[in-house]
C-alpha cells in the first residue's frame, strides 16, 4: 500500500491544449504561502499545442522550491476526457489532501494554506471556495449564486442548473473522501462527471463546506469543458436525483410555475412521482384561469389533470421550478412573502 504521508497536499492538474493560460496556472502553484510537501500531479491528455513544452520549461522552477511535480500522459490524437485524466492525476500522487486545479485557472496564495485547514476541520467534506470570474461581467448569475449562498444552501439547492454548489475548479478534499467516491466518470466528451462525483458523494453522506474567501481566479471561455456537456443530460442526472433524495419521502408536493419548465419536470418524473404532485401554482392570470393542466402524452386513459392555483394559496412541499435572479426580485419577494422555510417547506429546481 502507498504511504503517503511525506506529501501533504497533492495539486490534480489535467491538462488538455492549455497553452494560452499554463504558465499563469503554474505560476500560481509555486507563489502559495503553503509550501510544505506540495506535489504536483500533472496528466496530459492528449494536447496537441505547446501545453509539454511549457510544463517542461516550468520543471527547474518547482525544484528550486522543492515542490515535486509527477507528469505523465498520452499523445494520442483524441482526449480521453476530463475524468479520465484526473483519475490518472490522482493514482500517481501522493498526498494525504487532493487540491484541484483546472488548467485555464489561476490560485491566489492563500489557497491551500486556507482549504487544508478547512479539510482537516471537516474530514468528510469536499471544500470549496469563493472565486473571481475572468472576464468579470461573464456568468454574473451564476457567480453571485456561487459566491453568495448561505452554507445552509450548499445542501439546500444541489438540485439547481448551475451544478454543484461548490463548483468543481475550487475543490481541495482529503484523500479518503475521493477513495470513498471511488472515482471520476470516465465516459469522457458530454458527462458532467464533476456532478456525477458531487451527488455520489452526497448519497455517502459526504458533507460541503465552502471557505468563504476569494482563493481562486475561474475563467470563462468558449473552449472549457462544461460546453461539451448538454442542457437535457444535466437535467436528467438532476430530476433522478431529486426523486431518489427527496420526492420519494413525500407523499404530495406541489410544482411552482405552470409554465414551460414546471410542466417539463413534471413530464421528467417517473409515474410513482407524477402522482403525488397535487398542484402548480403561479402568478400568471392567464395560465391559472386554465383551471388544469392535463398531460395528454400520459399513458393512462384517465390523463392526469392537475389543478393550477395562485401562488398564495400553494401548500408545502413544493418544488420551485422558477429560476432565480431573472424577473427583478419579483419572483423572491413572492416566495418570501409566503414565510417558508427553504430545505423543508420547498426546494429550488431550477
Amino acid at each position: 500500500m502507498t504511504n503517503h504521508s511525506d506529501i501533504a497536499v497533492s495539486i490534480i492538474l489535467p491538462v488538455y491544449n492549455s497553452d494560452k493560460w499554463l504558465d499563469e496556472c503554474l505560476r500560481s502553484v509555486l507563489e502559495q504561502t503553503f509550501t510544505d510537501a506540495i506535489q504536483l500531479s500533472v496528466y496530459n491528455d492528449g494536447s496537441q499545442d505547446a501545453s509539454m513544452m511549457i510544463l517542461d520549461k516550468w520543471r527547474p522552477e518547482f525544484r528550486k522550491k522543492n515542490i515535486e511535480i509527477v507528469l505523465s500522459g498520452h499523445s494520442d490524437d483524441r482526449p480521453r476526457g476530463v475524468g479520465y485524466a484526473k483519475n490518472k492525476a490522482i493514482a500517481q500522487s501522493r498526498g494525504n489532501f487532493l487540491c484541484f486545479l483546472d488548467a485555464d485557472d489561476k490560485m491566489y496564495k492563500d489557497r491551500i494554506l486556507k482549504q487544508l485547514d478547512a479539510s482537516k476541520k471537516n474530514p468528510k467534506a469536499i471544500v470549496g471556495c469563493r472565486f473571481v470570474r475572468e472576464p468579470p461581467d461573464s456568468t454574473l448569475r451564476f457567480t453571485a449564486w456561487a459566491n453568495e449562498m448561505s452554507h445552509e444552501q450548499l445542501y439546500t439547492q444541489i438540485y439547481t442548473s448551475h451544478g454543484p454548489t461548490v463548483i468543481m475548479p475550487s475543490w481541495f478534499m482529503s484523500r479518503s473522501v475521493f477513495n470513498t467516491v471511488g472515482a471520476f466518470d470516465e465516459a469522457g466528451k458530454g458527462v458532467p462527471e464533476d456532478l456525477i462525483f458531487f451527488y455520489k458523494h452526497l448519497e455517502l453522506g459526504g458533507e460541503i463546506i465552502r471557505v468563504d474567501d476569494c482563493l481562486l481566479v475561474y475563467r470563462y471561455h468558449a473552449e472549457a469543458a462544461t460546453f461539451s456537456v448538454s442542457e437535457e443530460t444535466i437535467w436528467q442526472l438532476r430530476v433522478q436525483f431529486i426523486q431518489q433524495q427527496l420526492l420519494h419521502k413525500w407523499n404530495t408536493f406541489s410544482i411552482w410555475n405552470a409554465g414551460k419548465q414546471g410542466r417539463k419536470f413534471f413530464r421528467s418524473l417517473d409515474e410513482k412521482s407524477q402522482k403525488k404532485v397535487v398542484a402548480f401554482c403561479d402568478v400568471d392570470s392567464k395560465k391559472i384561469s386554465k383551471g388544469f393542466y392535463i398531460y395528454e402524452e400520459s399513458k393512462e386513459k384517465l390523463k392526469p389533470k392537475i389543478p393550477i392555483i395562485y401562488y398564495t394559496n400553494v401548500k408545502p412541499p413544493i418544488v420551485v421550478c422558477v429560476k432565480m435572479g431573472l424577473t427583478g426580485g419579483g419572483f423572491e419577494t413572492n416566495l418570501a412573502s409566503l414565510n417558508l422555510v427553504e430545505g423543508k417547506d420547498y426546494h429550488h429546481f431550477n
